[in-house]
């Protein structure tokens, strides 16, 4: 018996290193680049405050869906306010409206990419101009720093923004020297951080350093396929990672348990309740209830600027699985040979006494039923963001044309006819038309408001975690 106990504590000190070493995987300059930044708490509203990257970017979705799934008890709103185009000026300009009109209790702010301009990098003057772009945007953050300041109930976080891509060679444009440019904007972010006691989070570092290590085994990777700007989900999904680990939510797991099937015993279990072990001739038997549900990872490119790639590509790149989506199940002392998985009657894996005495991950395997819960609410969770955008292209529209027409808001014939000569010159705004001409109606907007909470009251009710059963039955 002493044996077998020693045998139990030697795999779980071998599962701990292993976890140890993922942690590591992420180099250490990107770990200092990171501040700690407060986690969600329940009934939080939580606003993402930044240009086309947020506006059409899946990163704070994928972030309210960790949420979803991990803190079923804690609901919280998560809402996209971000502009595509925009600079630290324009983003100054519209929150009243946008961002404090929407009652938030937690702000992120990132900027920088069309800060920095474009194509004052092919001129002879670039320095100098760059240097006048960034100078005009902090003189503007400085402003935001202000209205900021006064909102003193409100939880703040600076981003820094996702890299522009200088080192791939997917193809031969490069705008060089622009994210330089960024990293001075980013530098001014964290020294703001730092001085007004807000939180901040890094993205451009950490991404950079991935696609240089991917580029030495793949000169064309980028996280920007389309024009080295806009990053795809994986970059996306990468980007949810670093917010989520800046927010210290790193290692806690979906569940943690383990069974000695010799002495019929749980021998520790974290985040769930193992109940009605049994064991007889071949089989093992029990309950399972877990108190979060798996992270679901999408497999299939979503809305977005031309995306080619999905959120679980970034598996390949970060070690989200194994800090964030550990559902973690160890049977010791089993009799050796094969064992067939079922949850519920469905049919999981095949696994050896083997495999079962180091432990596997059961969020790996998508067949789960606890799995398949969590592709439900995935799914709502898209829907409901694909309505958000819906918002977002309209106001895209008012703030881009019709605010310097003195026509925002107005909704009316007057902004029609403005809007439509400027289509025949412009491809972003053919592409949004269609979005205005409805929501410039607020009963349409009424109805897309209410379709989204109920998404999110659904969501809410259904991802609730059940009770499972069990089943390893050894195989002849």
């Amino acid at each position: 018996m002493i044996q077998k106990r020693y045998q139990m504590v030697i795999h779980e000190i071998n599962r701990k290193i292993f976890l140890l070493l993922c942690l590591a995987y992420v180099s250490i300059s990107s770990l200092q680049a990171q501040s700690a930044i407060p986690p969600f708490k329940k009934g939080e509203r939580v606003v993402f405050t930044g240009n086309s990257i947020t506006h059409g970017g899946h990163y704070h979705s994928f972030i309210w869906l960790y949420y979803m799934t991990r803190f079923p008890d804690k609901p919280i709103t998560i809402m996209n306010a971000g502009i595509g185009g925009e600079s630290a000026w324009d983003i100054k300009d519209r929150l009243d409206d946008d961002v404090f009109g929407r009652r938030p209790t937690y702000v992120t702010l990132t900027f920088g990419m069309n800060d920095t301009g474009y194509d004052i990098y092919m001129k002879d003057n670039a320095n100098e101009l760059s240097g006048q772009q960034i100078a005009k945007s902090l003189d503007s953050f400085r402003e935001i720093e202000k209205r900021l300041l006064a909102k003193n109930k409100i939880t703040k976080v600076l981003i820094g923004g996702s890299p522009y891509d200088e080192t791939s060679k997917f193809n031969n444009f490069i705008l060089h020297q622009k994210n330089n440019a960024i990293l001075k904007i980013i530098d001014a972010q964290r020294t703001s951080a730092k001085k007004n006691g807000w939180g901040f989070v890094d993205f451009n570092q950490p991404m950079c350093e991935i696609s240089l290590r991917e580029q030495k085994k793949d000169s064309t990777f980028t996280f920007c396929r389309i024009d080295r700007i806009h990053p795809d989900n994986d970059g996306q999904m990468v980007m949810a990672y670093l917010f989520l680990k800046a927010q210290g939510l790193a290692g806690h797991k979906v569940s943690d348990f383990s069974i000695d099937a010799q002495y019929s015993n749980v021998v520790t279990h974290q985040n769930c309740k193992i109940s009605r072990l049994k064991k007889k001739e071949g089989e093992l038997a029990f309950d399972y209830l877990a108190n979060a549900l798996p992270y679901p990872l999408d497999s299939i490119p979503r809305h977005g600027w031309g995306n080619k790639r999905s959120q679980r590509d970034a598996m390949q790149l970060i070690p989200f699985m194994e800090e964030f989506n550990q559902e973690y199940f160890q049977v010791i002392n089993l009799e050796k040979g094969r064992y067939r998985l079922t949850i519920d009657g469905q049919f999981i894996d095949d696994i050896s006494s083997e495999r079962l005495a180091d432990g596997i991950n059961l969020a790996d395997y998508p067949t789960t039923p606890q799995y398949q819960q969590a592709m439900t609410i995935m799914y709502l969770n898209e829907e409901r963001f694909e309505i958000e955008k819906r918002f977002r292209e309209y106001l895209w529209t008012e703030y881009s044309f019709l605010k310097k027409e003195g026509l925002l808001f107005a909704d009316n014939q007057k902004a029609i006819d403005k809007l439509q000569e400027y289509l025949p010159k412009d491809f972003f705004l053919r592409a949004s038309y269609d979005w205005y001409v409805k929501a410039m109606h607020p009963e349409i907007r009424k109805v897309w408001s209410d379709y989204m909470n109920s998404i999110v009251e659904t969501i809410y009710r259904i991802n609730k975690p059940v009770t499972h059963q069990v089943k390893l039955t050894r195989m002849k």
